[in-house]
């Protein structure tokens, strides 16, 4: 492709791929975006591109534009034909981009993410991390793995619950739990959740702000409300400098403390009726046509 021409980046990965030696391997994020991993863009935090990674490790492979060579272990246990693409395995592909990680919550965001497609689970993820002894990094993804969580529906999301999990110290939060109300009704389905206060913790990003979403966001914010749970909202401009919506979420904390939890109108038990599907265990045990509604619910 012409240099000016943008690429998407799974061309990225296909042109990379023609440097990748017999012995070789695309790894971390390439991987992942061949394997349509959601929101695996190639792209840093602030938009520049990451090159595809190529492991190496008995080749003399040089670096090239758009392409980084590792000269890690590779295990050929670990390496996996998909689509005509040599990749490594989900496991070693998501370590790699955790275990070099520039912050903890970009280390989180991988698993998060990978997670979220049901490429890994966090159990296969702690089992891998076993075997890595020694390696570099290591300590961020095991410390990642205990922060990390199964059901984040996008990277916002993953930043508003680490503001609560690391930035307020509040282990008790999960990632788009349904609430119900008492008889089995389904109230709604929170960003995040503090269960220790019962305080619903959502990420309204610039969709948020149109007449009928945010119509929609104000009646569902009055049901969560109606059965005792309070409400704290982080914008774009908290994801930055998080100082006033934790502020905002000390708030909704203090008030939330006033309700016993005997009292409690709400609970996160679902109904006998209801598919659960908040891990990816759950998740890979869907029947086809059960999959296939849900991947319609959260499709974007």
């Amino acid at each position: 492709m012409p240099a000016h021409v943008p690429t998407s980046p799974q061309q990225r990965v296909l042109e990379a791929s023609a440097v990748v030696p017999a012995d070789g391997a695309v790894t971390g994020w390439g991987a992942l975006a061949w394997q349509n991993v959601q929101w695996m863009d190639g792209c840093d935090a602030d938009g520049a591109e990451l090159p595809v990674t190529i492991l190496t490790p008995g080749s003399q492979a040089r670096a090239q534009a758009g392409i980084e060579v590792s000269k890690e272990r590779l295990v050929p246990r670990t390496r996996q034909v998909v689509d005509g693409m040599v990749l490594t395995d989900p496991c070693r592909s998501v370590a790699f981009e955790v275990r070099r990680a520039a912050t903890p919550l970009a280390a989180v965001r991988w698993l998060d993410l990978a997670a979220a497609s049901d490429l890994i689970s966090l159990a296969e993820m702690t089992a891998y991390a076993e075997t890595l002894s020694g390696w570099t990094g290591i300590d961020h993804l095991r410390y990642a793995i205990a922060l990390a969580d199964e059901n984040v529906w996008s990277p916002p999301e993953t930043d508003l619950r680490l503001t609560f999990r690391v930035r307020m110290g509040i282990a008790g939060v999960v990632s788009n739990r349904p609430v119900f109300d008492l008889d089995g009704r389904h109230i709604g389905t929170p960003d995040v959740l503090d269960l220790e206060r019962g305080v619903v913790a959502e990420y309204d990003g610039a969709l948020h702000l149109a007449g009928k979403q945010r119509a929609k966001d104000l009646r569902r914010e009055g049901a969560f409300r109606r059965v005792g749970l309070e409400y704290v909202t982080m914008v774009a401009a908290d994801r930055r400098d998080p100082a006033d919506f934790i502020r905002r979420a000390h708030e909704a904390r203090a008030r939330a403390r006033r309700t016993p939890a005997a009292d409690r109108q709400w609970t996160i038990v679902p109904p006998r009726w209801w598919t659960p599907t908040h891990t990816v265990e759950l998740r890979r045990s869907l029947a086809d046509w059960q999959r296939e509604r849900y991947l319609r619910q959260h499709a974007g």
